[in-house]
This record gives C-alpha cells, structure tokens and sequence, in this order.
C-alpha cells in the first residue's frame, strides 16, 4: 500500500518533486502538467517512463482521494497505467483526474494522460483509509501545488538509487526523500523498481502497460523486485528485504518491441 506524497511544508525535498509536476483544481477535476525530460526515459530508449505516468497517476488519485476521505490519509490498493502507443521523448504532459466513486471505505479514480493534446494513456487508482487511525494529514491540505523549483540532474533510477543487480531484478533502497504521509517507501518509486527488473529482461523495450496490487507498506527496504517475461508479459514479485522479505506487491506488465 501506498500513501500519497506528504504536502511540501512537511517533506522540503523529494525524489519524485524533482519531476516538475504541479497540480491545480479544475472544478471537479485535478489537472497535472509536466514537461518530458531526457532524465525521465526508459535507458537504452529515448522515451518516457511507464512508471513516471504511474507515479504522477498515484499523485493525482491520492490528492482526490484525501478530499474525501482527509483528515485521515490515503493509501493505494491498486494502480495501473495503460499506453495506447509508445511514449514520446518530449513534449508537453496533461493528466486529467476525475472521481469514478467515492465510497465509505474505498475511493476510485481514473487519469487520462495527453502529450502535446495527443492521447498517450489511461490509468486508475483504487484507495482506502490507511488502517491505523493515528496517520492524519495536515490540517491546511493544499490540493493545488506549484511545480517544484530543483529538477532531476541524472536519471530518476540513479537519483533514487534504484539499480538492476541482474537480468530480471531490481533494488530500491529506502531513502528519507523517497517515502510518503505514512513516513514508508512511496507507492511511485515502488512502480519505478517494478519497470526496472522487468526492462532488464528486455533491453530496448518501454512498458505498454504497467498495474500494480499494493499488498502491504514497505517500511525497512531496500524492495527487491524480481521479475519474470514470457511472450511480452511480465510479472514482478516486490519483496521488503529488510522486512523479513515480506511480499509488498505484485505487479503485471507489457511490452512495446524496441
């Protein structure tokens, strides 16, 4: 499970700010804008991340959920991202978040991503409270958020530490800039070690689709993802190795050829 990033007067400095993402309200609506960077592609292909679109979907569909359901925090169950064609190497991103359901116990929302006005991809998010009642959000929740001054200076796998031990795994360490509200591994970084150890399988390859089951928080780290790919379909094992190698998540994913 997942919570969303903690608001900026609570985290000054985070691995995933360094994206340039900044959100407004938009009625109903939460609208996100970034623009594509060479440190945001997949190595080896000069196309953007299926688990920057994750990341940014996570966002999104966290800061809606916590209108609802604030001022306790809310955790990710769910998430996955779809492409309907191969990402590109720049331009301008519009993820447009909207609530399919707001229930007593869970909460549902979809994000439809374009690049320059061009659909690229579609995503949904299923949240619920985090269990322990303790877990607050700030009392001045701000939905509407600036696009952070500091940039990525090196690729967003080296500046998170994440690193392809062999073909098929991947490691995440657990650093005080890469965690959420409830203070455990953020759910988007998660996504980024998931893409990691299954693009080591296929070298060249983007993700064309990428859905995550967030089983429980992964508080100690470093996450070990360990994946498998047979005729373009992979799945991921996301283990808390400090944790006694508990079974975080699980994760599904596809492959767009070179």
């Amino acid at each position: 499970m997942n919570a969303s990033p903690a608001p900026a007067e609570e985290t000054p400095r985070h691995v995933l700010k360094e994206l340039g993402f900044s959100i407004r309200q938009a009625g109903e609506e939460l609208h996100g804008t970034a623009s594509i960077t060479p440190q945001m592609h997949v190595p080896g292909a000069s196309r953007l991340r299926t688990s920057v679109l994750a990341t940014w979907a996570d966002t999104l569909v966290g800061l809606l959920a916590a209108r609802v359901i604030a001022p306790r925090v809310p955790v990710t169950l769910e998430l996955d991202v779809h492409l309907y064609r191969p990402a590109p190497a720049t331009g301008d991103l519009l993820g447009i978040a909207r609530t399919v359901k707001a229930g007593r116990s869970t909460f549902v929302a979809d994000v439809g991503f374009t690049v320059d006005g061009e659909p690229l991809a579609i995503a949904n998010g299923l949240f619920m409270t985090a269990p322990d009642p303790r877990l607050r959000m700030p009392s001045a929740l701000s939905i509407d958020m600036p696009a952070s001054d500091e940039r990525l200076t090196v690729p967003l796998a080296e500046r998170a530490g994440c690193e392809r031990r062999e073909a098929g795994t991947a490691v995440l360490p657990r650093s005080e800039d890469g965690l959420n509200a409830s203070g455990t591994i953020n759910g988007g970084l998660i996504a980024l070690a998931a893409e990691e150890a299954v693009l080591s399988l296929a070298p060249g390859d983007t993700l064309r689709s990428l859905s995550l089951l967030y089983l429980q928080a992964a508080r100690v780290g470093p996450v070990v993802a360990t994946a498998s790919l047979r005729g373009g379909i992979a799945r991921a094992e996301l283990r808390d190795s400090g944790n006694g190698g508990r079974l975080t998540g699980v994760a599904t994913a596809s492959t767009f050829h070179g």
